[in-house]
């Protein structure tokens, strides 16, 4: 029982030093964007990537992004057979790792993409409400973060109703997603001072514009 239980705390260490790697900085300098930090909204994720250092590096972002929470999850499930506290225990590390990577003193990404590739893993149907969510409120009134927000808020109840027929989640599943919604909320604060005060740009794929 320790070896397995400091074999389970392992993933989650890994998967939190996983979500620290900062693709968006990585890939915007790669590109020759520079120092995606110091451009626009100053966020590491894939919508200020594609501003900074153009489409293909913000889909590179989004991607790679995406399957460190995929990555993260599956593996939990495999070493920890198909538990659900330690996948949602590694999903939750995963994100918090993106948000605040220890390589980047703690400043990082909101998380979307991130949280998208572990409910990918977890609950496929509740994900994939919460994208019909996100592209229904950028479609109407394209803003980026309106839509993230919007998903995240709606997750919990997605996976809440959607988990499986006629059952609900695991009482974890249901706190670690609460959790990881209000953790994408906060780290969407800024977007939220700006759209209250009418001074969100709206999303576009313009090179080095203004970022979300």
């Amino acid at each position: 029982m320790p070896e397995t239980r400091f074999t389970l705390l392992a993933i989650s260490l890994a998967a939190y030093l996983l979500g620290s790697i900062p693709f968006g900085v990585i890939l915007t300098r790669l590109f020759g964007g520079g120092d995606v930090r110091k451009m626009g909204s100053g966020n590491i994720g894939a919508t200020n990537v594609a501003r900074a250092a153009g489409p293909i590096a913000g889909i590179l972002t989004l991607i790679l992004d995406f399957g460190k929470g995929v990555a993260a999850v599956w593996i939990a499930e495999r070493l920890a057979n198909q538990s659900a506290f330690w996948m949602m225990l590694a999903g939750i590390a995963v994100l918090v790792g993106h948000c605040f990577p220890v390589w980047l003193n703690f400043r990082g990404g909101k998380g979307v993409a991130t949280a998208a590739g572990v409910f990918l893993v977890l609950c496929p149907a509740a994900l994939l409400g919460a994208v019909v969510v996100f592209l229904l409120v950028v479609t109407f009134w394209r803003y980026v973060s309106l839509g993230s927000i919007s998903a995240a808020a709606a997750m919990p109840l997605l996976t809440y109703f959607l988990w499986a027929p006629r059952h609900a989640p695991p009482v974890v599943v249901s706190v670690g997603t609460l959790l990881a919604a209000i953790l994408i909320i906060y780290k969407h604060d800024p977007n939220i001072q700006r759209l209250v005060q009418g001074e969100e740009p709206k999303f576009s794929l313009r090179k080095k514009g203004p970022a979300q």
